[in-house]
């Protein structure tokens, strides 16, 4: 692992943090918010560790976007290639429906996003203006290699193919959730991946809206002690 060269006029915690982020951009695919910082430098006050970072803002070895909670970068070239940023609009259930309070992702505050380098991108999607991005909630996904806590980077659509991993609204439960879709003889089969779970079916006749398909998977990075 490529580690930050070391600069004078930066302490041991400067480059304690310049370290981590490089690291976590490596294996997350996007940087740390300022929490996952703290934890893994040892500060435990945000305010502390946005101190750390308008140093090293300052001293040019990082930049930030204040806007989103993801917005610190390395400084220079980046080892990833150009970057596509991808909205973090909310959360989707994979497991049980979740209810939400209106048909579609908007009452989500869009105060996130992540940073995916485009390398890693479907070729067909690097031009995809239509992405965001949700995080996912249960573990009805698992045996898709979709854990409690992963992003999932979705592509807009209103149409699938069975076999898809797709996240559905459905008006009459007033629920969304994440699962395989398949379109069955007399009805929608919406399929975990999940052994211990049943599928959820839809009648032909009841109301289903598809919002988006899965294109990427950006995997939970647990906190390192």
């Amino acid at each position: 692992m490529m580690m930050v060269r070391k600069s004078k006029g930066l302490g041991e915690r400067h480059h304690k943090i310049l370290d981590f982020i490089e690291s976590y951009q490596r294996k997350s695919k996007h940087p740390p918010s300022i929490r996952e910082i703290g934890e893994n430098c040892g500060i435990s006050s945000t305010s502390v560790v946005n101190y750390y970072l308008d140093q090293l803002e300052k001293s040019g070895h990082i930049e930030r976007d204040r806007k989103i909670s993801r917005g610190v970068r390395l400084s220079g070239p980046n080892p990833l290639g150009d970057l596509l940023r991808v909205p973090v609009i909310g959360r989707i259930q994979a497991g049980e429906p979740m209810p939400v309070p209106t048909s579609d992702f908007n009452y989500f505050n869009a105060e996130d996003s992540v940073d995916i380098a485009m390398s890693l991108m479907p070729a067909k999607e690097k031009s995809n203006k239509h992405l965001f991005a949700l995080e996912v909630q249960g573990d009805s996904m698992i045996d898709a290699m979709i854990n409690d806590g992963d992003i999932v980077i979705m592509k807009a659509a209103q149409e699938a193919k069975n076999g898809d991993m797709v996240a559905v609204w459905l008006p009459d439960r007033n629920e969304t959730t994440l699962k395989f879709f398949y379109k069955e003889k007399d009805h929608f089969r919406l399929q975990p991946a999940n052994p211990t779970m049943k599928p959820i079916l839809i009648k032909k006749n009841d109301p289903l809206e598809i919002k988006g398909k899965v294109v990427m998977v950006i995997r939970k990075m647990d906190s390192v002690a």
